[in-house]
């Protein structure tokens, strides 16, 4: 949904963008410190982040890159105040760090199931809702762009205590600062060179996964 194709989609643009702020980000990190609550640590909370209050979780730098990327190109990449979280604190060990992390994309994309049922509805009927459609629709599908490229198990993504979960303990423990310390750096190049088949790994998502998703959801 890039800027300037018409009006019409440049207010969508606008509303989508405001909505992701107010609701889907927000969402997301207070699920983080949810999760992180009633697993015992309460360092979200102390910071005041145990809220739905966007204003807690707003980062600028993260609301402007999301504020260029739905509005150049109707991605929506950005990210909201990291939620700050004691692992020590956790019951569960390395399950309930990865626990904690994957509530929040798992909090966008029950945002994108539960606005997809209308959509859904809407699109087999052929009803036209005009404008209110197109913010549906880009609703849904930025959603699905935060929950499942959130989950990529590269740090600082929250897939990445995911992964380590899934790693017998001596391989996390070595895997573990690797990536911590060079984990960026690999996010950067899978996202910019296509090394994937000819594909970024951006493409790669969007092409096999979301899109695909997205399409199965809404009836398109």
């Amino acid at each position: 949904m890039p800027l300037f194709r018409s009006p019409e989609t440049v207010i969508a643009s606008l509303i989508v963008l405001a909505i992701i702020l107010l609701v889907s980000f927000p969402i997301h990190e207070f699920s983080h410190a949810l999760a992180a609550y009633e697993l015992g640590d309460s360092t979200a909370k102390l910071f005041g982040r145990l809220t739905l209050n966007p204003i807690a979780h707003f980062d600028p730098v993260g609301g402007l890159m999301l504020a260029v990327s739905i509005l150049f190109a109707g991605i929506g990449l950005g990210w909201a105040k990291p939620t700050p979280v004691n692992v020590r604190n956790l019951r569960g060990g390395r399950s309930g760090e990865a626990i904690v992390a994957a509530a929040g994309p798992i909090s966008n994309l029950v945002l994108a199931l539960v606005v997809a049922l209308p959509l859904r509805y809407i699109n087999t009927n052929n009803i036209d809702l005009g404008i209110l459609t197109v913010i549906l629709q880009s609703f849904v599908f930025i959603n699905l762009a935060l929950a499942f490229f959130n989950l990529l198990p590269i740090p600082p993504l929250d897939g990445a205590p995911v992964l380590f979960t899934f790693l017998d303990p001596q391989t996390a423990w070595r895997l573990r600062p690797i990536l911590q310390q060079y984990g960026f750096f690999i996010l950067l190049a899978a996202l910019l060179f296509p090394i994937f088949g000819g594909q970024t790994l951006l493409g790669l998502v969007f092409a096999d996964l979301i899109e695909p998703l997205y399409g199965l959801l809404v009836g398109r």
